[in-house]
């Protein structure tokens, strides 16, 4: 039986030092890890199912949104509107929703996310009108931004330091899982119903599944770190040990170091946003926030030359839209594109798990934005080649970028803005993150396709490459590596490079 290290003294430590702790056999030999406890996983299995339904539900609305145009006769320009409506949900769910966790705690924000996302959900299958379509749209943006936060912090607050990375991106790989199934799912439910209602069934598919890890979160324990630095350190004890309930158990003990009530959340102007802005923390804001608005703009950016990959790879659709048969087929292949396309982004993701404790989050974000520029590159050559080239050269360049932004900074601005704030700000630091690389998203949405007609395809790849460049700059100037680094000591000290890397 391992016997644990230094819990039965009555040494007072924090939370993160006994969810670290490594257990002793008694010949005095350790473990080379931590295992994780019943609750950890629970926990874990939970984070990952809201990314599923993340991905799940917005590529299955992309398969979807053909016949909801149809059904309701919507024009071009309230296209427009669906697919702003999801987009202005999450930036204001990231920032009005996700920070609610700093004040509510973990716990109650992961709960109400998937109580909002599951309603919307279950409220658009019986949308009778454009007007209720976005209504829905919008409130399953607001579930989506709030997730982008919560589901991170609810993971890292609650593992190892030394699986940190791996876990909280294995819940994100989930998110590619989820829309390759949403994708298929959507295909299946073309094939065995091809009628305008189909769309509906496909949205049927998910509330069930959905209602029942909304309520597996009720039965989690809340995040003892946020508990310790709110200064309730007897729940926050409680939580401890309920967290790391195990047989055998250890640590036998948990005693944490007194705090002052509510100092964490007011320590340095941590209770509003201003603080996010302020010399201690601007490092960490600059770090979290453009490197993933970069990188949004790359990546929505990319998928303006997806029809044309896409056509010359599987296969021409119809050009005019005669009948319903037409633009059933049309669905369909449009649905085997998609998913064609994920698995490019769980391949890329799969090495983003792999990697990012071991060669570390700065690393690979820089890397990966400079592969990005390279992919982007072989892209603009094909501009001036004809003949046979043409679609090799965009073809694989589509293809290392997805690859690339996946390892890299699709992954990793993830994972450190989840990382980078100290556990008082943490809920608005990530959800201000995730809430400004939307902006780029936003904005590629409504100007790349007006730059594309009057700069060209040409000045508009160039445009694409140097924000990835741009990117890599940023990542190495403000760089904070947080690879195995305990989230006790993030944000304890100003953030200086030494050597190729400044420590939180």
């Amino acid at each position: 039986m391992p016997n644990d290290v230094n819990s039965t003294t009555g040494e007072s430590r924090t939370v993160q030092h006994y969810i670290d702790e490594l257990p002793m056999w008694p010949d005095g030999t350790r473990l080379l890890s931590t295992p994780m406890t019943s609750m950890q996983r629970l926990i874990w299995l939970l984070a990952a199912a809201g990314k599923f339904f993340e991905g799940y539900v917005v590529f299955m609305t992309g398969v979807a949104l053909p016949l909801i145009t149809r059904q309701f006769d919507i024009s071009p320009a309230q296209n427009g509107f669906i697919s702003a409506a999801s987009l202005c949900g999450i930036l204001i769910g990231a920032v009005g929703l996700g920070s609610l966790s700093d004040q509510f705690g973990r716990k109650s924000m992961f709960i109400v996310e998937m109580i909002i996302f599951t309603a919307f959900l279950g409220a658009a299958v019986f949308c009778t009108s454009f007007t209720s379509l976005v209504i829905c749209l919008f409130g399953l943006g607001l579930a989506l931004g709030c997730d982008y936060p919560t589901a991170h912090m609810i993971i890292s607050e609650n593992i190892p330091s030394t699986s940190r990375g791996k876990l909280v991106l294995g819940a994100f790989a989930f998110q590619a899982v989820g829309a390759l199934c949403g994708t298929a799912v959507g295909y299946a439910v073309l094939v065995i119903m091809p009628n305008l209602n189909a769309w509906r069934w496909m949205f049927a598919t998910a509330v069930v599944p959905a209602l029942l890890v909304t309520i597996g979160r009720f039965f989690i324990t809340e995040s003892a770190n946020w508990l310790h630095t709110r200064g309730a350190t007897d729940r926050a004890t409680l939580a401890a040990r309920r967290l790391l309930m195990r047989k055998p158990q250890y640590p036998e003990n948990i005693v944490l170091t007194p705090q002052q009530s509510g100092a964490g959340g007011n320590a340095h102007g941590g209770g509003s946003f201003l603080s996010l802005f302020s010399g201690r923390y601007l490092r960490a804001t600059i770090l979290a926030s453009v490197p993933w608005f970069l990188q949004d703009l790359s990546t929505y950016g990319i998928g303006i030359f997806t029809p044309t990959i896409l056509a010359a790879a599987l296969g021409k659709e119809a050009d005019h839209v005669r009948s319903l048969s037409d633009l059933i087929a049309n669905d369909i292949l449009a649905a085997r594109g998609a998913a064609m396309i994920t698995l490019l982004l769980i391949v890329g993701i799969v090495f983003a798990v792999m990697l990012a404790d071991t060669l570390g989050r700065i690393r690979l974000q820089i890397v990966g934005f400079i592969g990005c520029a390279v992919g982007l590159l072989l892209a603009s050559l094909s501009v001036d080649v004809t003949g046979g080239l043409k679609i090799p050269l965009i073809f694989t360049g589509f293809m290392l970028f997805n690859f690339m932004t996946n390892l890299g900074p699709n992954a990793q601005t993830y994972l450190l803005a989840g990382e980078v704030f100290p556990t008082a700000i943490r809920g608005k630091g990530a959800g201000f993150a995730a809430a400004f690389a939307k902006i780029g998203a936003v904005a590629t949405a409504f100007l790349f396709p007006i730059l594309l007609v009057t700069i060209g395809t040409r000045w508009l790849l160039y445009g694409l490459i140097i924000a990835s460049l741009l990117g890599a700059v940023v990542t190495w100037f403000f760089r904070i590596e947080t690879t195995g680094v305990n989230l006790d000591h993030i944000g304890e000290a100003p953030a200086e490079p030494t050597g190729s890397r400044a420590v939180a």
